[in-house]
């Protein structure tokens, strides 16, 4: 098989898993909410129920792979995410939505955890790094698509949103289902040791990532709309601009990763994350905020990449362990931040605590980081 059929398969995965599942879906919340489909604090509880799953499928990855087979459990994963956008068309109540919504997470943790790997072993070593790009491109179109299509559905009815999400899921699933490298299924071994040395400290800058690009990916559209006074259409345009450039910013990491190394691109993001979580504290003026959405787009998922990149690099055969410590570390990290941030605001009334303690996590990242 080609390597652009993996890759493409790739790009499905985290479009489908992540993109669409995590992100497309935030929007239709709020319009649930006041269909009287779900109360505010049900709407709360799906999202905790979301990511709880994904923490879930993220840990239970490679048991799933090497029970189905890697091509299987990729294949049953996503369209299991989009059975379950189908089933969330039914306004039946949180009972109804929470099971589905968690088997939702559960699907995309797997694909994130095993569908890197994969694509990984199906590409040559030169075009490793273009390949998590352009895999992970997918996260940033699913956000995109969260900022432009989902609210367009929304005047047709939620019952129509859902079940377009569920057919454009169907479609990728469908596109994707061929081309699935025929690699091994993931083995049971013992990890590396991670005190110390590259790998843990990849494995370490890595959650704290997670941790810095929480104030954007939580509130940036509402510090635009409600912290500064800009509105609604405001947050929405910049949440574009967001989603547009971490659907371009993997690509490119990737790419100069293939040129420089992937430890020196991945020091690079590393110190672009901090300027972005630094820029809104230093200026709210335009051209810094610009700056600031652009950078934390293209770094919130170009770092993922270059991450996958560096652990093969490193950890060569024991990479898929590797990887699934990175993912649920990451996820893991930025649940409890969520949580944290939330606090400090209420605490604070405040945005810009939560992009200092941002600030304070990117930087010690780039020292983690440093080749």
């Amino acid at each position: 098989m080609r390597q652009s059929g993996p890759i493409l398969a790739g790009l499905c995965a985290t479009l489908v898993g992540v993109g669409l599942q995590r992100f497309a879906y935030a929007p239709l919340l709020p319009a649930m909410v006041q269909a009287e489909w779900l109360s505010a604090g049900g709407a709360g509880a799906l999202a905790a129920a979301n990511f709880t799953g994904y923490l879930a499928g993220a840990a239970l990855a490679p048991t799933v792979g090497r029970a189905l087979g890697l091509r299987r459990a990729l294949r049953t994963a996503i369209v299991l995410a989009a059975g379950c956008f189908a089933l969330c068309a039914w306004p039946g109540g949180l009972v109804w939505f929470l099971p589905w919504r968690t088997l939702a997470g559960i699907a995309g943790g797997v694909l994130m955890v095993l569908a890197g790997p994969a694509v990984q072993s199906a590409v040559a070593p030169g075009s490793r790094g273009l390949a998590a790009g352009v895999m992970f491109a997918g996260v940033g179109l699913g956000i995109a698509a969260a900022a432009t299509i989902v609210p367009a559905l929304l005047p047709v009815g939620l019952p129509a949103a859902w079940l377009t999400l569920a057919a454009v899921a169907s479609a990728l699933a469908v596109l994707s289902w061929p081309r699935w490298p025929d690699v091994p299924s993931p083995r049971r071994m013992r990890l590396p040791r991670l005190r110390g040395g590259p790998t843990g400290r990849l494995v370490a800058a890595y959650a704290l990532g997670g941790v810095a690009a929480t104030p954007h990916m939580g509130w940036w559209p509402d510090f635009i709309a409600r912290g500064l006074g800009q509105g609604t259409g405001a947050g929405s345009a910049y949440w574009l601009l967001y989603g547009v450039a971490a659907a371009c910013g993997p690509a490119l990491c990737g790419r100069i990763a293939d040129r420089t190394g992937v430890a020196r691109a991945y020091f690079a993001g590393t110190v672009a994350q901090a300027v972005a979580v630094a820029l809104p504290l230093a200026s709210q003026q335009v051209p810094a905020l610009v700056l600031s959405t652009a950078l934390a787009g293209a770094t919130t998922v170009g770092l993922t990449a270059l991450a996958l990149s560096r652990a093969f690099e490193l950890a060569g055969a024991a990479m898929p362990g590797i990887w699934r410590i990175s993912t649920v570390g990451w996820a893991a990290a930025q649940t409890a931040t969520g949580f944290v941030l939330a606090w400090l605001y209420t605490a604070t009334g405040s945005h810009l605590p939560l992009f200092a303690v941002g600030l304070v996590a990117a930087l010690a990242a780039v020292v983690l980081a440093r080749p």
